[in-house]
């Protein structure tokens, strides 16, 4: 009989809820997302997360359990997220945790988020029918989080889905993450929320026009300020010229 974990995630601006069996096969995955409420903020409120959380997470959790076929009594566990993240919206689901696995009398699995995304790749390589080899060096790009770990399996006895991790911090952005600076960049350049996306797309349009801007540092934050503010003024009133500069910080 597989080993079957209800997975909770509301770390940031969207709600999550998952299914997976044995640490290997995922039989249901559902994501609620907040884009149209954060858009005309220019990112993420917390306070509007929080309460969007509260509004999704009981019919998230219902229709992964609906696409998984099974009901609540019949999940062995409940995995939540305990961060990092915006502490109201890790509340919520927290607390939903708690409760379902009060309710039902299963154990209640904290899981760190960064750590979530670690493990999250053994699931991809499960599912390609592949097997991953150990130790490598992670790159973990989420949200406020860019970081290098070293990830090492402390027992080789075990298989992938039960091994426990040790990991290293090879390093990390100081300031922005990549994420961060993509949004700022297009909130700077009046290209709206989320940056990354617009970015990517106009940058493909580029057509071969020069960069207009050269990024040579390391730190993120970098991205935002190393144009002059008139090359910024200019390209943010001139529709011809996004394309090169969005092609250069895309480069960076």
């Amino acid at each position: 009989m597989s080993t079957r974990i209800l997975g909770i995630e509301s770390s940031c601006d969207e709600t999550a809820a998952a299914v997976v069996a044995d640490g290997r096969e995922i039989l249901s995955s559902v994501v609620a997302s907040q884009i149209d409420i954060h858009q005309k903020y220019g990112g993420v409120v917390p306070e509007l997360a929080s309460r969007e959380h509260l509004r999704q997470i009981v019919p998230v959790v219902r229709e992964a359990l609906a696409q998984a076929g099974m009901k609540l009594a019949d999940v062995d566990a409940i995995g939540v997220t305990q961060g990092p993240g915006l502490v109201g919206a890790l509340l919520v689901g927290i607390t939903y945790g708690k409760t379902l696995a009060q309710a039902l009398g299963k154990p209640l699995v904290p899981v760190n988020h960064l750590e979530g995304h670690v493990h999250a790749v053994f699931l991809e390589v499960h599912k390609a029918g592949r097997t991953a080899k150990l130790p490598a060096v992670c790159l973990i790009v989420s949200g406020g989080h860019t970081v290098l770990y070293e990830v090492e399996q402390e027992d080789s006895d075990v298989q992938d889905a039960g091994a426990r991790f040790r990991y290293r911090k090879i390093g990390q952005t100081r300031d922005d993450a990549a994420g961060e600076a993509y949004d700022k960049v297009a909130k700077l350049l009046g290209l709206g929320y989320p940056g990354g996306p617009i970015l990517d797309r106009l940058a493909v349009v580029r057509n071969g026009a020069p960069a207009s801007c050269a990024f040579e540092s390391s730190a993120f934050t970098s991205y935002k300020t190393v144009c002059p503010p008139e090359t910024i003024k200019h390209t943010a009133g001139n529709f011809t010229a996004r394309p090169a500069l969005c092609a250069s910080r895309k480069t960076a």
